[in-house]
């Protein structure tokens, strides 16, 4: 767990920030990683890579994200005004660049990662999200998010395409949903994710949220799926409710609660995954 903060310039709020990333228990990996550089934050979920299906690559996403995050630090170094798509791609152009001659870098089964980034510029807050790694944030009491759905949305069509009988195995089923996964990965009536393409961080869900006036962000989550279990599967808080948790006790309680959560009710764990990696990044913009 981390806790720093980062001065603005006179007359706009310093950036406090708390993170946790933790591995699903008996995990040696972590899938997920922390990103910060500067004004710059973000959490990135690699895709696991399922048993017995071929991936082309050498490497694993653990290797993967831990280099995208290196390699997005590096391009805001090198161009610090870019837009945060323009360092996605860089970063995914350079990331497949690393291993582009030891690895099948167009294999569907190539690592891949969601992304989320929030950059404080000036008196506003840039931030990008691409597939399931979703931005919460807070402004004048009302609570928002940005949520990128595709994925979801794309399997959720696709099982209505594909009614599979009632006495289908489960692991007949999870093998259906990794094929349509890789099937329709980085395609335009599928779903987008940092993979090889660096044309998907131009598919990435951008925008602008203000720092200065009376409808101002006061403060912002950045979460893995694994971390969204609190709010998505286990239904232990509303997303405001989310948000004063990472307020007052921080992300690592949040991810305490994740996890005590899929130990009581396995049931209600997220698909093939009884644990899954968190993690959760914390923003508070303060003005005093």
């Amino acid at each position: 767990m981390t806790s720093r903060s980062s001065a603005p310039p006179a007359d706009l709020p310093t950036m406090r920030v708390d993170a946790c990333s933790v591995a699903a228990p008996g995990q040696s990996d972590n899938e997920d990683q922390i990103l910060q550089y500067g004004d710059l934050v973000g959490v990135l979920d690699g895709a696991t890579a399922p048993a017995g299906f071929d991936t082309g690559c050498s490497h694993g996403p653990a290797w993967y994200v831990r280099r995208l995050a290196a390699r997005l630090g590096l391009a805001s170094a090198a161009t610090p005004a870019a837009s945060l798509a323009g360092l996605l791609a860089e970063a995914i152009r350079a990331v497949r660049d690393d291993h582009a001659a030891t690895c099948d870098v167009d294999h569907p089964g190539t690592p891949s990662a969601t992304v989320c980034l929030l950059r404080r510029s000036g008196g506003h807050l840039d931030y990008l999200v691409l597939c399931d790694s979703p931005l919460v944030f807070e402004a004048a009491g009302q609570v928002g998010v940005v949520a990128d759905n595709r994925l979801a949305d794309t399997m959720a069509r696709l099982r209505g395409q594909h009614d599979p009988p009632a006495t289908d195995d489960p692991r007949h089923r999870y093998h259906r949903a990794v094929r349509w996964q890789r099937q329709w990965m980085n395609q335009p009536d599928g779903y987008w994710v940092a993979a090889a393409d660096p044309a998907a961080a131009d598919r990435a869900l951008c925008g602008t949220l203000p720092l200065t006036g009376p409808g101002r962000i006061t403060r912002a989550a950045l979460l893995s799926d694994g971390a969204t279990r609190a709010v998505e599967r286990f239904e232990l808080y509303s997303w405001p409710q989310l948000m004063d948790l990472l307020a007052e006790a921080g992300s690592a309680e949040l991810i305490r609660q994740v996890r005590a959560a899929e130990t009581a009710e396995p049931d209600r764990a997220t698909g093939h995954k009884r644990h899954d990696d968190a993690t959760a990044i914390f923003c508070l913009f303060d003005t005093r």
